[in-house]
């Protein structure tokens, strides 16, 4: 029997040396490795290898008996078969699709089967955090995909929505690892509330502001008219209920930790926010941020007038601080990761290397790469490549998922 090429494949319990144990045999024969993939999975080893065996030194079947002679001393079963013709083409569009959730019976097989309904090919599959929350990388290649990638992207999440899982969508391009800059907004991200609201009940105009926030979040008017009509129904309230609300502000479940993590793994904190000053100012102190951008109110005399200090922080004002903090840092845009919850923040998503959607309105899941509830904030670490060991290592007090 002669091969040209063959897929040599091992596993078994694992412990040091068994890979340096096949290689060499390989090697001792002239055999090329010309693509190998190995790892270690509790416990347990696995090892796959493509041979080109058209320069070998002995006859195939030598070399196929001495490598099963060899796993068995080993403790590995080995097995070797021709190298099967290629079905797919070249020109793979590859993205790296991030679950995360709480787990539960079925994840894989309902996401498996609607990759495979719509002709994605899992190239790579594993699990990168287990316990509290889930976390799996899935490398497909979409290049055979029949239908638009966003109606592809809006389908795919709503499957993963029913077995509980949130996904974020990557192109896997040499920027989706190294990222060096993380771009929060403010309310409803990393403080689970809309701080005028919080205002506006204190002055007696809760329904009313409300109501124009919630518009405004959807996208139905500009945030910049928005804001400045909410605030005007503030004036006249006293400074002191300001600095009340703002003293008994708290951060969104996790985001301390995450900010943590962040921190530790070298990354630069922006927070670019449309809400006010007073508050950024209190999250800075809080988690100590590297760079606060916030619309500033105008008191006189210990009460709001009902103004704002121009430039309003908007939509476009966002994604302009965003790329300036980013050119003073000496980083391209691919770099950076914009997370957000509203309209006010589609610009940021858009512009940024990796945009993340926050539990968001509507109009901002439509430009995200990928959506995230509040439950699963600390699953930002999974989507840029940390791995749970390493989350240990950086917040060693605290869960990365808690």
């Amino acid at each position: 029997m002669s091969e040209t090429f063959v897929v040599i494949t091992a596993t078994g319990k694992d412990k040091p040396g068994l890979t340096t144990e096949i290689t060499e045999s390989i090697a001792k024969a002239k055999g090329n490795i010309v693509d190998i993939e190995a790892f270690s999975m509790r416990g347990l080893f696995a090892i796959f290898m493509i041979v080109d065996c058209r320069a070998i030194s002995i006859p195939f079947e030598s070399l196929r008996t001495q490598l099963m002679d060899i796993g068995k001393k080993i403790g590995l079963d080995v097995n070797i078969e021709p190298l099967p013709v290629g079905r797919r083409k070249s020109g793979k569009k590859l993205v790296l699709l991030t679950t995360l959730g709480k787990d539960r019976p079925g994840i894989v097989a309902k996401v498996s089967r609607f990759l495979s309904e719509n002709n994605a090919n899992i190239e790579r599959i594993r699990m990168i955090a287990y316990g509290e929350l889930n976390a799996m990388e899935i490398l497909i290649d979409i290049n055979d995909i029949p239908i638009p990638i966003e109606d592809f992207k809006e389908a795919l999440n709503r499957e993963c929505k029913k077995v509980g899982q949130d996904v974020v969508f990557q192109k896997d391009t040499v920027f989706r690892r190294p990222k060096r800059l993380i771009v929060f907004d403010v309310d409803g991200t990393l403080i689970d509330a809309e701080m005028i609201d919080e205002l506006a009940k204190a002055a007696g105009v809760g329904g009313k502001v409300s109501e124009i926030t919630s518009r405004a979040m959807n996208g139905e008017i500009e945030f910049k008219e928005a804001l400045k009509e909410r605030v005007k129904l503030l004036k006249g309230l006293d400074v002191t209920i300001l600095k009340s609300i703002v003293e008994n502000l708290d951060v969104t479940p996790g985001a301390e930790e995450l900010i943590t993590a962040l921190k530790a793994l070298g990354y630069k904190i922006a927070l670019i926010s449309g809400g006010f000053t007073q508050f950024v100012e209190k999250i800075k102190e809080k988690l100590g941020i590297d760079y606060i951008y916030a619309n500033k109110l105008v008191i006189e005399d210990g009460k709001l007038t009902g103004e704002l200090v121009e430039p309003i922080i908007d939509a476009e004002r966002k994604a302009e601080l965003m790329r300036m903090i980013a050119e003073k840092e000496n980083l391209l845009m691919e770099q950076v990761v914009a997370v957000g919850d509203g309209a006010n923040d589609r610009f940021m998503l858009q512009n940024s290397g990796l945009g993340i959607a926050l539990y968001p309105k509507e109009v901002l899941q439509k430009v995200a790469a990928g959506v995230i509830t509040k439950n699963n904030l600390a699953g930002i670490l999974y989507c840029l490549g940390a791995p749970e060991e390493k989350l240990k290592e950086v917040v060693p007090d605290k869960k990365p998922h808690s």
